[in-house]
């Protein structure tokens, strides 16, 4: 309560309404697993993945669709692929959740300096932030970085000199920009203010196989500069976003000196460009994406390090399930029990493996019989698209398979957008897809359907479409796919929306607020026709009062809410029942 002690006028703001519940989002997904590079999670602590929110950003993170390089041994790009699928189905946002594979190689240059006998505490290269085996076009180079020098001679005393020596020589004339000459610098003993200095910076270009990924100029090689090239393009650069970007460090040694820095960085050797710049341009080499599969600790790590992002509804690992030695139904385990950890608000999208028949001993019913999880869908076959690869390389085959789950995600968002969460995420087209792996029939789909296979088939004059909403769960109160998804978006809006009430004086006024603010979001939702009824009471009620609560409850200090909605199903089955009838019958 306000204190009022002098006679005055009192003007207070007061709230007469309800405070309102904002609907969370749902079409927010996650992939984990290998990348051709990229920033990796090695523990749950590290730093959130990037937000992607088109394909260049991922191409621009993580490289491109390049295969990977696995035990000597090229391995499509399943998570590059899923991510170029769920940005062309309608997909917006998106986290990558890296894996390395077991002994993956980090890319490097050789020693740069021209005397390559230097002492190690001399030695300057180049390696990869992250190990990684894309290789560019017709090279073994995993990255091209190419180095410039520019100089500007100068009279004016904004620089930080060289090393202590004579100034007589032009490789001595060298300064670098900092600030001004002080005499009571040893660096700069003896040189007087109107002496001409040459400004030296570098700038650098880095290419990987998908083209320049990084480009940064006006590098000083100087400690004290403002954008030193050891610090800018150092293990941890001041600028985070540098380090995400940029997919190569500097490695020099703790005894380089400014002048050997240039030296090493851009020899007095190097050509020099049409415009008289020296230049050189220096491969990383090297790098592999390992000797063999990450395991399935790998996984569970990198799933876990997704947990702090709240905004993230559809969690996947494209092509986990073509990975043998990683237990692909380790891997949907681990899916399903992280969409169904307390107050994730996710659903997993799951794929059976490539190849498989829809019944039999080793099949798509197979794989769904040891799954049953109402926080996933599973979805069978692989979809077949043209291969992006194919234009570049004439060894590579023209159409390739892909896991269905890259694309499937990109439906969910599509649908969520266009329509709404509550709208079963089926009977959409799968855009890119020009075939499927094993083309299901009917009757198949009639022994897939009720186990909870979602079936992706190819529908006469209607395109490849997914046709099938259900969840894995055996429990036909979660059945439906958009069932599942509702009720984690209103539990999540619901939880997010009523942050507020924690604390409150737990009585009659609080919970009346609280009865108030989710009715009038879920009329909202009725509004929108997400709930069943003809009238808002048929649609939902909520209860918060002295029949949901003991005095032992308000003891406790529990405060206890009941809400009923009307959820609306999908018209799976779409019946219509045709009789004969005479001329003369009344209708």
């Amino acid at each position: 309560m306000p204190e009022y002690l002098a006679p005055a006028v009192f003007v207070e703001e007061t709230s007469f309404r309800a405070k309102s519940i904002e609907g969370v989002g749902t079409s927010t997904a996650a992939f984990v697993g290998m990348t051709a590079r990229g920033p990796v999670s090695v523990t749950p602590s590290d730093p959130s993945p990037p937000l992607l929110t088109s394909f260049n950003d991922y191409q621009r993170y993580y490289g491109g669709v390049d295969d990977l390089l696995i035990g000597g041994a090229a391995a499509r790009n399943h998570i590059a692929l899923a991510a170029r699928a769920f940005f062309n189905n309608g997909g917006g946002r998106l986290y990558v959740a890296r894996l390395l594979g077991a002994g993956a190689a980090f890319a490097r240059t050789g020693i740069l300096n021209s005397d390559q006998t230097v002492a190690a505490k001399k030695q300057v290269a180049f390696v990869a932030r992250q190990p990684g085996g894309a290789t560019m076009a017709g090279s073994a180079a995993n990255f091209r970085i190419v180095l410039r020098l520019n100089a500007l001679e100068t009279t004016k005393r904004y620089a930080l000199g060289q090393p202590t020596g004579s100034l007589a020589t032009a490789a001595n004339k060298s300064f670098f920009m900092g600030i001004d000459t002080d005499d009571n610098n040893a660096d700069l003993k003896g040189v007087k203010i109107d002496d001409p200095a040459v400004i030296t910076t570098v700038s650098i270009e880095v290419y990987d196989p998908v083209g320049l990924v990084y480009e940064a100029g006006g590098l000083g090689i100087h400690p004290r500069h403002p954008r030193y090239i050891g610090a800018v393009l150092g293990a941890n650069p001041p600028n985070a976003g540098d380090a995400l970007t940029n997919p190569v460090r500097i490695d020099m040694g703790s005894d380089v000196t400014p002048l050997e820095l240039r030296d090493a960085l851009v020899p007095s050797s190097a050509p020099t460009t049409q415009q008289g710049v020296p230049q050189r341009v220096a491969d990383l080499i090297g790098g592999t994406d390992g000797t063999g599969t990450p395991s399935t600790a790998d996984f569970q790590t990198a799933l876990d390090s997704l947990l702090a992002i709240e905004d993230i509804s559809i969690v996947a690992a494209p092509g986990s399930s073509a990975y043998e030695a990683a237990k692909p139904r380790a891997i949907a385990d681990m899916l399903t029990g992280h969409a169904g950890a307390r107050r994730a608000y996710r659903i997993a999208v799951l794929d059976t493996p490539p190849n498989l028949e829809p019944t039999g001993n080793v099949s798509a019913k197979s794989v769904k019989s040891v799954i049953d999880s109402k926080y996933a869908a599973l979805y069978y076959p692989w979809i077949r698209i043209a291969n992006p690869l194919a234009a570049t390389d004439p060894t590579q085959p023209a159409e390739i398979d892909v896991p269905p789950s890259g694309a499937v995600c990109g439906i969910y968002a599509r649908s969520d957008v266009q329509r709404g969460v509550w709208k079963a995420p089926a009977n959409e087209t799968v855009t890119g897809a020009i075939g499927l792996q094993r083309d299901v029939r009917f009757g198949e789909q009639e022994v897939l359907n009720p186990l909870g296979v979602n079936c992706i088939r190819a529908l006469p004059n209607r395109g490849i479409r997914v046709w099938g909403a259900r969840t894995t769960s055996s429990d036909p109160e979660w059945k439906y796919v958009n069932i599942r998804r509702y009720f984690l978006y209103l539990e999540a809006s619901i939880d997010r929306g009523t942050q507020w009430a924690v604390f409150e004086p737990n009585g009659e006024s609080l919970w009346g607020n609280v009865r108030t603010t989710i009715s009038d979001f879920l009329y909202n939702e009725w509004v929108s026709g997400a709930l069943l009824g003809a009238t808002p009471k048929e649609a939902f009620f909520v209860h918060c009062d002295r029949s949901t609560m003991t005095q032992n409850d308000l003891d406790n200090g529990r405060l206890i809410c009941l809400i009923g909605v009307a959820a609306i199903k999908p018209a799976e089955f779409v019946i219509f029942r045709i009789g004969q009838k005479t001329a003369d019958a009344r209708s």
